[in-house]
């Protein structure tokens, strides 16, 4: 801690010592006062101005330091200086000395709460930023809470000084009239008691609710004025409308038609979105077929003289078509009929708050009306405005299913989980891959050692990894394409036959009427915690609303967006992202849930570190596959997980212990006293709790045992 903390810590810490050891409390009682009244007031009578400031600064101090005796002085206020300039003293020195506090409480105490707690106060840091004025002035109100509590906490939020002082300063303003105009009759009140009777706090608790009702109206008028140029129908064709046949859009039927809600799904290409058709499904199996090709070049690994496989890319491509075509009935038009959800393939365009357009595939035309509408249209491959690209022609993550042809020489353009899946695929199968990222490393969300230990992998297979290499522009010079890349000052040419541009997703917010009726959207659909847009009976969920763009985190979503959608006003719920896992498919497979290490430093969140390193686990020695580690982050001195990071065989799988253990608040020492089935990987998660158990071993204990079983031994 530096220096000039640990001394303003000593200086308050003295000042309240002295101030209980010395019994100055003495002087901040109802009776001291009523026996001196007289003696001050003809003091004040002859030195008015001095009087007012030693008070004022007194007012300050005390409620700086938050001792108790601010209620007693505030009434000696009204006595001494009357209704009038005993409000004014006592509300400017209230405020000030309430801010003080603040901003010892902030000095003193916020990093440390922050980088120890910041986790946890996540959620309630955003809520200060937002609206902590709001709820400081609702607070302020209500003299039940104790106000120099308020002082204290609000020090360790994001809140601003000034915004905490005007708030402070109009808030308590009501609180002070009464008690300075208690103080006027003085002479009446025989306790505190006596001042805040039964029914003045009952008004201060109503007057404490008045904002939050307020705040309710607010955003009634707010409402009323952004549907003001619409006309409301009378009576609506169904409960619901999704625009978009995704996972979000999926679930969000599926829920709607569960809770017997009259719901219309509507998809202008296939359903079972991006997931089914272009992303989740066949990457996997594409990568399953990848995978077993790399197992015959290990054939000596397993104790095999050699193994080798004949295969066609395009066959390879075809299976992963069949893949498809086998998990199609799991979000087709016919079961989700079954369920209850009306389907209408075609393209949807939201013309009022209330009224959809729909167009059929078959041309058939008609609007439907609904009380609530849902967005989940999904996001598309981005691809980057590079000089030449169109020229060249370029692949995606949605038409790279259309390969027959194995590409001699491929450019994957990006270095993130989508480019690094397919990356090593196509290596697998022969193609000479060349990996193009303009920042140091690749999977920049993941630690350095994670991004290091795929790179090598990479390198190993025969993949040239090319890193801090900005992509200039595209030529087709002589018949032969090439991508010139900037790299340290000086321009690299990369020759290739294709290049799949694999640098991020943009949500698709255009065709739906969005900009035409006024959804404010940015990159995303701008919604707030409860999924809702700017119009609250219009919901976003999935890739087009992010901030996450996972299928599974798209299925999280829609049941907020459903539910919300469906009972709002008379309940509705905040979307959760406290506990998101993902996973890259690579191999090394790469899975987390929570922060990393990275992340932690980047937030300043206290951590200590549990590893165990994967190549000392006896099912991973048996399957040829020892490499990788677990890395899981901890509250210092505490076994409650911050965060998870998984590299190794089944990292996907293997990650979904430490998901339940984080939701439901489970620490090592119960994953170290589960029974984990030997031999599997999964026993990892266990040895890795044991890491943390020894680190936290109480030595000064089993010093003791040693010498308890030496006494038993006679020794």
């Amino acid at each position: 801690m530096p220096l000039r903390k640990i001394l303003l810590g000593l200086v308050i810490a003295m000042v309240v010592v002295a101030y209980f050891a010395f019994d100055l409390g003495r002087w901040f009682s109802l009776d001291a006062f009523k026996s001196q009244q007289a003696a001050i007031e003809a003091w004040r009578q002859a030195n008015p101005w001095l009087t007012a400031a030693i008070f004022f600064v007194v007012y300050v101090a005390v409620t700086a330091l938050s001792l108790p005796g601010a209620a007693i002085m505030t009434l000696a206020g009204g006595a001494v200086f009357g209704l009038l300039w005993g409000t004014v003293l006592v509300s400017f020195a209230s405020s000030l000395g309430a801010t003080l506090a603040f901003l010892a409480s902030r000095f003193l105490l916020r990093d440390w709460v922050q980088a120890r707690f910041g986790e946890r106060l996540r959620a309630i840091n955003a809520g200060v930023e937002k609206e902590g004025g709001f709820y400081l002035f609702t607070l302020r109100l209500v003299p039940v809470f104790p106000f120099f509590m308020i002082n204290l906490l609000m020090g360790l939020t994001p809140m601003r000084a000034w915004t905490f002082y005007w708030v402070s300063q109009v808030g308590m303003f009501a609180g002070t009239i009464v008690y300075v105009n208690a103080g006027t009759q003085l002479a009446g009140i025989g306790s505190l008691a006596g001042i805040l009777s039964p029914a003045l706090i009952g008004s201060f608790a109503l007057l404490g609710i008045f904002p939050l009702i307020a705040k309710k109206i607010v955003d009634g008028i707010k409402a009323k004025k952004v549907y003001a140029r619409w006309t409301k129908p009378a009576q609506f064709d169904r409960n619901l409308i999704v625009i978009g046949g995704g996972s979000a859009g999926l679930v969000t039927a599926y829920i709607a038609a569960a809770v017997k809600a009259n719901v219309t799904l509507v998809e202008k290409h296939k359903l079972g979105g991006d997931c089914l058709n272009t992303g989740c499904v066949p990457s996997k199996a594409l990568i399953r077929s990848a995978k077993f090709l790399s197992h015959t070049r290990r054939a000596a690994e397993f104790g095999c003289r050699g193994a080798s496989a004949d295969f066609s890319f395009a066959e390879v491509m075809e299976r992963v078509q069949r893949v498809v075509k086998t998990v199609e009935p799991h979000d087709s038009v016919e079961r989700y009929t079954g369920l209850g959800v009306e389907v209408i393939e075609g393209s949807a365009k939201i013309v009022s708050p209330w009224e959809v357009d729909l167009t059929r595939h078959n041309g058939a035309t008609e609007r439907m009306s609904t009380r609530s509408i849902v967005i989940a249209a999904g996001a598309r491959p981005f691809v980057p405005p590079i000089p030449g690209i169109e020229e060249v022609g370029y692949l995606t993550s949605d038409n790279v299913w259309n390969l027959r042809e194995l590409p001699e020489r491929l450019v994957v353009l990006g270095g993130g989980p989508i480019g690094c899946e397919l990356t090593q695929a196509f290596a697998r199968f022969g193609a000479r891959v060349t990996q193009v990222e303009m920042l140091p490393r690749l999977m920049i969300r993941e630690d350095p050692e994670v991004s290091e230990l795929v790179a090598a992998r990479f390198r190993e297979e025969g993949v040239d990894v090319l890193l801090n290499h900005k992509a200039m522009r595209f030529v087709n010079e002589n018949g032969e394409k090439a991508l010139i890349a900037e790299h340290e000052g000086r321009e690299v040419r990369i020759p290739f036959d294709a290049v799949l541009v694999a640098v991020g997703r943009v949500a698709n917010l255009k065709g739906y009427g969005l900009e035409e009726i006024g959804v404010n959207a940015t990159r995303t659909v701008d919604t707030n915690e409860f999924l809702q847009t700017n119009y609250p009976n219009i919901y976003a969920a999935g890739d087009v609303a992010g901030p996450y763009q996972f299928t599974h985190t798209a299925a999280h979503q829609a049941w907020y967006a459903a539910v919300n959608a469906l009972f709002d006003p008379f309940k509705k719920f905040k979307a959760d992202y406290s506990v998101i896992p993902w996973a890259t498919f690579t191999e090394p497979e790469v899975a987390r849930v929570g922060v990393n290490e990275t992340e932690a430093k980047e937030k300043g969140i206290a951590y200590e570190v549990a590893r165990y390193d994967i190549d000392d686990l006896d099912r991973a020695i048996a399957d040829s596959e020892a490499h990788g580690f677990i890395k899981v982050l901890t509250v210092p001195g505490k076994d409650r997980i911050l965060g998870v990071t998984i590299v190794g065989e089944h990292a996907g799988d293997l990650i979904a212990e430490y998901v339940l253990a984080m939701k439901h608040g489970i620490g090592l020492n119960k994953i170290l006293g589960t029974i984990h089935i030997y031999p599997t990987l999964a026993e990892a998660n266990k040895y890795v709790a044991g890491v943390w158990k020894k680190a936290h071993a109480p030595q000064a204990l089993l010093e003791w045992v040693r010498r308890f079983h030496a006494w038993r031994r006679g020794a």
